[in-house]
């Protein structure tokens, strides 16, 4: 998996081990981090794109993310596209969450999926949130889930 910063700047270290870097380095200087780990897709054509991102917050003191972006020829209902972009992300939060046990980070894992039963992706609701909560991580969905529906859409979009 190819990851970068948000400059475009490539990480060329394995996503774990740049993950932990950068843990140990903004605790060292001083700084509470909670990570939030959402993806976002977007149909474009025969495409479609998903962006995947890793946030890390700085109580008070703004973030940064890393970004991986993929894209796949298969065609997707909404439900379908909505269980795949948080199949992605509980991937990642799963490679990822003993750093965050072993350094006291928090962790949640964000859906872009709205809790409004009259969108589309609602319907993927119940499921999504089953399997985040199941696998044991903290969920959000919109309006709350910022790292899949601002960050990672503003990757895709």
């Amino acid at each position: 998996m190819k990851w970068r910063r948000f400059n475009g700047e490539p990480i060329h270290l394995p996503i774990k081990e740049e993950v932990a870097n950068a843990i140990i380095r903004e605790t060292k200087k001083g700084y509470h981090l909670k990570v939030c780990i959402g993806t976002d897709s977007q149909v474009k054509g025969i495409e479609t794109e998903f962006a995947t991102v890793i946030v890390f917050l700085r109580e008070g003191h703004g973030g940064f993310m890393f970004i991986h972006n993929e894209k796949t020829r298969q065609v997707f209902t909404i439900r379908e596209r909505m269980l795949v972009e948080v199949a992605k992300s509980i991937e990642i939060a799963y490679e990822l969450c003993d750093l965050f046990n072993e350094f006291d980070v928090d962790m949640e894992v964000h859906a872009d999926i709205n809790t409004n039963p009259s969108f589309k992706s609602n319907e993927a609701l119940r499921e999504a949130m089953g399997y985040i909560l199941g696998m044991g991580f903290a969920f959000k969905a919109k309006p709350e889930a910022f790292a899949s529906s601002s960050c990672a859409n503003k990757i895709v979009n």
